[in-house]
């Protein structure tokens, strides 16, 4: 295997069974694509089934023969959370990987069909919740994988307003997608620390795009989407090379849990996937044990 993984580098995953959230576009769609082509049982957890359909037919036709199915989810309804989980734990056994890659970037002030506020709630709590609910069929599967998208965006005015977790006082669209990005580090930290301790061979790991060309970007503010239109070529990279992070953790036989996978780049924007550093406040092990208990008071989703 050379310095530079990439998709060449995915070993066999014949069998297995990957749900990945988000997978109607972008980096998701390229993910689930990916496992697809390699044999995976694939399924595209997604808000729009129509949407979701669409890109099903869109990987089968790259990949004929491939196992692909599409799965209604929408991470901002824990009763949809809910009713999904439920669908997927009677159609599986086992779930071998699940890939937290859905999220909202910069979006204006709103919330979520359960009053959270809309990017922590998507972002974190959906993901919180959804992994909870299906963590009997995770576990059922050997060798089995957590992977949460975070972002470089977890260092920008990121820290966890335990006294304004809705941010209703101060609303910032940065400080908003700093807390939800840092927040899916911090859980999947916390997760893997609970996995060792129960002995579980089942892993938590956490990767990041760098700077993708995404639909993500769509609610910036207009400055950024105007510099982004200008020097976009030279700091970011495809969605196809975005996912490469995400599907390393999910299937490199060297990954450990815990670890954090980036792009090789310059500030990590672009590149091929490597082993990176999350920041410092990531790493708060009395901060992720009040998130998490915090989670689970919001989600009504114990586990653990």
């Amino acid at each position: 295997m050379s310095n530079k993984w990439t998709e060449a580098d995915i070993p066999d995953q014949r069998g297995r069974v990957a749900v990945v959230t988000g997978a109607n576009t972008g980096l998701g769609l390229e993910t689930a694509r990916a496992l697809a082509t390699h044999g995976a049982s694939v399924v595209l957890a997604v808000r729009n089934l129509d949407k979701g359909k669409d890109a099903a037919a869109r990987i089968t036709a790259a990949a004929p023969g491939a196992d692909v199915t599409v799965q209604e989810l929408d991470l901002s309804s824990l009763a949809s959370v809910r009713a999904a989980a439920g669908e997927l734990n009677s159609r599986y056994e086992r779930i071998d990987l699940l890939i937290n890659n859905a999220g909202v970037m910069y979006t204006p002030k709103s919330k979520t069909a359960d009053g959270f506020e809309l990017q922590f709630g998507t972002n974190h709590l959906g993901h919180f919740a959804l992994t909870g609910l299906l963590l009997d069929r995770v576990l059922a599967a050997p060798g089995s994988r957590v992977v949460t998208v975070s972002s470089i965006g977890h260092r920008i005015r990121a820290s966890i307003h335990f006294n304004d977790l809705q941010l209703d006082r101060d609303y910032g669209r940065v400080t908003a997608y700093g807390q939800a990005k840092l927040s899916n580090l911090l859980f999947t930290y916390e997760l893997q620390r609970r996995l060792a301790a129960r002995g579980d061979d089942a892993i938590a790991v956490a990767a990041h795009p760098g700077a993708s060309n995404t639909e993500l970007a769509r609610n910036s503010p207009r400055p950024l989407v105007v510099l982004a239109n200008v020097l976009g070529p030279l700091f970011t990279q495809s969605a196809a090379m975005g996912a490469l992070p995400s599907l390393r953790a999910a299937t490199d036989p060297g990954v450990r849990g815990g670890e954090y996978y980036g792009p090789d780049g310059l500030g990590e924007t672009r590149g091929y996937p490597k082993l990176v550093k999350s920041s410092a406040r990531s790493h708060d092990v009395e901060v992720a044990r009040r998130l998490w208990t915090v989670s689970e008071e919001l989600t009504g989703v114990s586990y653990l």
